[in-house]
């Protein structure tokens, strides 16, 4: 059993697509009260992790804790913010609907978002800077503004543990520091981050905590010591330069 703290755990988590597994007998620990990362190369696994860890798809093997209970027990502290690119923009919904879709576990499906809710949903765009934007129609907005609306919406869900699949794909560098700013007052707040990233040179000013898959496990720690030239050759089998992991490796560090 993982530790009761533990927001994130998992013991020989496999997926397969088709014969190949995409994710091979996985074991993971994510501490509390921190922003974790989730790398590794393109087809290394790193969202069939993730999307398996919450039942979004389906695992040939492997058990998943959520601060030491079973995932179907504690599915109402978790909230997840997709990959951009997996989502229907072209929906007829406004934003300020979106993000009232996080108030649901509050009210029910078929709750009245009554006035309170509503002024919740606000608030949480004001967290994300996208206040003005609350009567737009959601397929509008720019990419950058789409992704703080989502995270909104996993903001209005109040969660313990914040699950993103690659948060910062295809958006400007204000939005960007915008959701990083977010992430890190979560942690502030004792909250869990656990992100698929695909910027290595981010990683020490975003993350403190990093896991390295390449479909199977190949490290996992705090940054400082398991972010390294060894584990990224393991991870990414040479295809990054030498120069280039050693600016990786020393520069940066998570606040």
């Amino acid at each position: 059993m993982p530790p009761p703290d533990s927001p994130l755990a998992m013991r020989g988590m496999t997926v397969s697509y088709g014969e190949k597994p995409a994710v091979f007998s996985v074991d993971a620990t994510f501490p509390a009260r921190s922003m974790s990362a989730i790398i590794g190369p393109n087809g290394a696994g790193k969202s069939t992790l993730l999307k398996a860890s919450l039942g979004v798809i389906p695992r040939l093997s492997g058990e998943v804790w959520v601060f030491g209970k079973p995932l179907a027990q504690a599915r109402d502290r978790i909230a997840y913010v997709p990959q951009r690119a997996s989502v229907d923009w072209d929906f007829p919904t406004t934003v300020i609907d979106v993000v009232q879709m996080g108030l649901y576990r509050k009210v029910g499906l078929l709750g009245r978002l009554k006035g309170l809710m509503t002024a919740q949903a606000q608030a949480c765009l004001d967290r994300v800077g996208m206040a003005d934007f609350a009567h737009r129609q959601i397929g509008q907005l720019s990419g950058g503004q789409q992704q703080r609306v989502f995270l909104a919406r996993a903001l209005a869900q109040d969660a313990d543990l914040y699950l993103l699949d690659e948060p910062f794909a295809g958006v400007d560098a204000a939005t960007e520091r915008a959701i990083v700013d977010v992430l890190k007052l979560l942690k502030s707040e004792g909250k869990a981050v656990v992100a698929v990233h695909h910027d290595l040179s981010t990683v020490r000013d975003y993350f403190n905590y990093v896991f390295l898959i390449n479909v199977r496990r190949i490290a996992e720690g705090p940054a400082q010591t398991a972010f390294t030239a060894e584990n990224l050759n393991a991870t990414y089998g040479g295809r990054l330069s030498a120069t280039h992991i050693s600016e990786l490796t020393l520069s940066g560090g998570a606040a």
